[in-house]
């Protein structure tokens, strides 16, 4: 399905991630099968992956979305909120699109959860904001290979309040197991340009701060998705999770020179183990 009328079209195939749809396929297939799932930390509420270029920080991503892998047809609904790079954005961008496209295909929208943000003040419909926008556009294919059939939920995310993105996943949250069919998905980068050595004492001081909740500890410099891994801490705290960080990489271990680098982690977000 292509209705080129009402869908987003992909902006970055061919320079983040493959063109080609069967390259695209084998790229993140490849991806997932080096991830090792054994030891899997329980049904996946939410994530915070990364959103580079595939050749750099497709390992990282690909060792949350293999997380997924047991729990795929419970899943359904992806509510994936990302930094704002291209556009200047005061508040969350909603869009009016019913479909965003990668070379794999079409993803419906889920209109009829968009329209609860409606009421919320600092949430506005902005397609603009999602034309040009990879944070969100680069998870997309890793969903698609995972997921059979799901709606996705895209929120891009500029200057606003910790607890106002806290209170948008808060509104689309549901505590109920039987009927839980959401995974919150946090797209964000680490430090930038920093040499190896840097990056690595600075990701790590953002990681500690993921893993102790504690958002005001976690600044834009470590963290270009700052405001939405701010908004997942203080909903997963509220609603008693635990985060279990899964990588912890740089550009520098993946491809590239270590002068300059920039910085990956992956972090999933569970209901504790209380047996």
């Amino acid at each position: 399905m292509n209705l080129q009328n009402n869908t987003r079209a992909a902006a970055v195939a061919g320079s983040f991630y493959p063109a080609d749809t069967n390259d695209l396929s084998t790229s993140v297939q490849a991806y997932l099968d080096n991830i090792d799932i054994d030891a899997s930390p329980g049904r996946p509420l939410a994530m915070i992956v990364p959103h580079a270029g595939y050749i750099y920080s497709g390992p990282i991503a690909a060792s949350g979305y293999a997380q997924l892998l047991p729990y795929a047809a419970q899943i359904t609904r992806v509510v994936l909120l990302g930094p704002s790079h291209r556009v200047p954005l005061l508040g969350i961008a909603t869009s009016s699109y019913d479909y965003f496209q990668t070379p794999l295909g079409d993803i419906p929208l889920d209109r009829e959860s968009m329209e609860k943000l409606n009421h919320l003040s600092f949430v506005q419909e902005n397609d603009t904001a999602h034309q040009q926008e990879h944070s969100l556009e680069v998870q997309l294919p890793f969903l698609q290979k995972i997921l059979p059939d799901f709606k996705l939920l895209p929120l891009v995310v500029g200057q606003v309040d910790d607890h106002q993105v806290s209170e948008v996943i808060d509104e689309l949250w549901d505590d109920s197991e039987a009927d839980n069919n959401t995974l919150f998905l946090i797209s964000s980068d680490l430090s930038h340009f920093l040499n190896y050595e840097q990056a690595k004492q600075c990701d790590l001081a953002a990681c500690q701060a993921i893993e102790e909740f504690k958002p005001q500890a976690i600044n834009y410099e470590q963290a270009c998705g700052r405001s939405a891994i701010a908004g997942i801490l203080l909903s997963a705290e509220k609603h008693h999770l635990e985060v279990k960080t899964l990588d912890l990489r740089n550009s520098g271990d993946t491809a590239g020179s270590r002068d300059r680098v920039v910085g990956y982690g992956c972090w999933v977000f569970v209901k504790p183990d209380i047996s």
